[in-house]
């Protein structure tokens, strides 16, 4: 059993790439057939076998990007309303709603079952809006930031890479996003308040002001920041980690739709990750944006330890199934208009042979 886990344990998403390298330059590969120089290629490059509709890292290529991003993230958030609104409940009022199941049942009882998608319309607009942003912006960064990088230390620190990228991309996307959340919240949180995004704007502005609409964008950056640093970078490792160690035939072999099933299950063991390094903040959050006048700090300090930790598991069935879907949509996308979707990274030809791993 020790050493099936020991070569996962070395390859995990956080590992020195020191060591990391020092594995994959030992790897026995298959001798291939000789091949006349090929372009240099970076490291998400793409395979130059299959007719894509635009050049990786065009305009085209990055607007669609973003297209595939409002798709994933605005109908997944949407559909997991229900979910979400249970689980902000439990989380701004838990003496009412003491767990997940209980919840459900209070709000049906109170409100119907029509109750159970209040606040669908901020979730679509403002969750469509920062997957343009995460999504688009990631592919920007990555290129962005793999080029200054250079393509030996790009394969290196790719964890690293991954990293940067999607903490630059979350970045703004959390400024578009937070308009939408507070009035979301609002929505949800607070019974009588307002049963419309047309009725909340208007209310909120009058009391707060525009700071209505952003003291919510700190703890955002808390909550969201890590939580897409863990999903980017957990979820570019774990697929390099299933091609090698798990799928039984390299990714080139595998047909558009075993392609997916990897993203999926790679997608949903990010996910996971994601709602626990996420979740303290998002408590924050959440009863933030239902109090006048209270700050980030104050909020903490008087929900402690254990009340940040409220409604863990309902987000984690929810963020691991919003993840998943996610990047199963957004390869969908990527797949029907037949965009470069890169293999996972290789050792660059140039550093194989700095390190004596080719003739």
């Amino acid at each position: 059993m020790f050493s099936s886990i020991a070569p996962l344990a070395r390859h995990n998403p956080f590992y020195a790439p020191h060591f990391q390298l020092v594995q994959d330059g030992v790897r026995k590969r298959p001798a291939e057939p000789a091949e006349a120089p090929a372009t240099r290629r970076g490291l998400a490059a793409a395979s130059a076998n299959e007719e894509y509709s635009c050049a990786y890292g065009s305009n085209r290529f990055f607007v669609l990007c973003g297209l595939g991003g409002i798709i994933s993230c605005g109908t997944t958030h949407t559909a997991l309303v229900p979910l979400d609104l249970v689980k902000c409940r439990m989380q701004v009022d838990p003496q009412k709603y003491k767990s997940i199941f209980n919840g459900f049942s209070v709000t049906i009882n109170e409100d119907g079952v029509r109750g159970l998608a209040k606040g669908w319309a901020p979730t679509f607009i403002g969750y469509s809006m920062q997957g343009l942003c995460k999504f688009g912006f990631y592919e920007v960064f990555k290129i962005l930031y793999g080029n200054m990088l250079g393509e030996e230390n790009a394969y290196l620190w790719r964890t690293s890479l991954y990293l940067a990228a999607s903490a630059s991309a979350e970045f703004f996307a959390d400024i578009a996003l937070a308009p939408m959340e507070a009035a979301k919240v609002r929505i949800q949180t607070q019974p009588g308040y307002a049963n419309t995004l047309r009725q909340a704007l208007p209310k909120m502005f009058a009391e707060e002001g525009v700071w209505a609409f952003y003291k919510g964008v700190a703890p955002l950056w808390m909550r969201q920041i890590p939580y897409t640093m863990m999903k980017f970078a957990c979820f570019e490792r774990t697929v390099e980690a299933l091609y090698k160690y798990v799928v039984p035939k390299p990714r080139s072999e595998c047909t558009k739709g075993e392609q997916l099933v990897v993203t999926f299950v790679a997608g949903y063991i990010a996910g996971v990750f994601c709602a626990i390094v996420s979740h303290p903040a998002d408590s924050v959050v959440s009863v933030l944006n239902k109090e006048k006048g209270s700050s980030a700090s104050q909020v903490l300090m008087r929900l402690g330890f254990r009340g940040v930790w409220k409604g863990l598991f309902a987000r984690i069935i929810m963020i691991g199934t919003l993840t998943a879907l996610q990047w199963f949509i957004y390869d969908s996308v990527k797949v029907y208009f037949r965009l470069p979707r890169p293999p996972p990274p290789e050792m660059p030809e140039s550093l194989k042979k700095k390190l004596g791993l080719t003739e």
